[in-house]
């Protein structure tokens, strides 16, 4: 027997919730619960809440998700350190 095919949202993280799940507000309006695929989780990909996310879905059940992806946005680096650079740290020096 074949599998169903998986359906893709596009979505918003508007919660983070305990137990690496988050609460989506999808594009067409419908808010569910989704949890973090196994890729992102091996990756260390970090999610935060205000987020654009693609989530896959089951066509049998629509309350819930496994989010696949976090796009990329233009925010603006945290610290004063430009992207790319190496840390900062004396620790170790070269000699």
């Amino acid at each position: 027997m074949a599998k169903e095919e998986l359906i893709q949202f596009e979505g918003l993280v508007t919660e983070i919730l305990p137990d690496a799940r988050y609460r989506v507000q999808l594009d067409a309006g419908h808010e569910i619960v989704a949890y973090t695929a196994g890729k992102m989780k091996k990756n260390r990909i970090k999610t935060l809440a205000g987020d654009r996310v693609t989530i896959e879905m089951s066509p049998y059940d629509l309350e819930k998700g496994r989010l696949i992806f976090r796009h990329k946005d233009e925010r603006p680096p945290s610290s004063g350190a430009p992207r790319g650079a190496p840390p900062r740290g004396g620790q170790f020096r070269r000699r």
